[in-house]
């Protein structure tokens, strides 16, 4: 078990992340806005959280859609999967992209999407003059179902 994740409110509105249920693999992020945000069909909008928070050495927060936000209302993270490097410090902002037909009005307070907390890899990436071989070998897109 990790212990805890260090979040400072940049807005006294700000709502901290949370746990839909005790097994709950992400936190909720709530959106904390002056105003409601209307977002059209196939644009996009930002939507901060008013907080900022410390991720732990070694770790990322990957923040990934709601699935009933996107799923009923067609409202995902622009870039599919935000990552919050354990050196940023600044406001975690979610980029909402409306898949959507209609307009979608995202309210302070929403849950906007979900951060997991996970460990990640930096080796070093070092230049080869060739691969080992694989059963797949070069082997790209849908080659395995063959």
């Amino acid at each position: 078990m990790m212990g805890h994740i260090r979040v400072k409110r940049l807005d006294p509105k700000a709502k901290l992340p949370t746990y839909g249920s005790a097994a709950a693999a992400g936190a909720d992020l709530y959106a904390c806005l002056s105003e409601p945000v209307t977002i059209g069909p196939g644009e996009s909008g930002w939507i901060g959280t008013g907080i900022a928070m410390e991720v732990p050495a070694g770790c990322a927060g990957l923040i990934y859609a709601r699935s009933g936000l996107a799923c009923k209302r067609g409202l995902a993270p622009a870039n599919k999967v935000g990552v919050v490097d354990s050196d940023y410090r600044g406001e975690v902002v979610v980029v909402l992209h409306n898949h959507s037909a209609v307009p979608q009005t995202v309210e302070h307070g929403e849950r906007i999407a979900q951060m997991v907390i996970a460990p990640v890899f930096t080796p070093p990436y070092v230049e080869v003059e060739a691969l080992t071989d694989s059963e797949r070998g070069v082997g790209g897109f849908g080659s395995t179902g063959k």
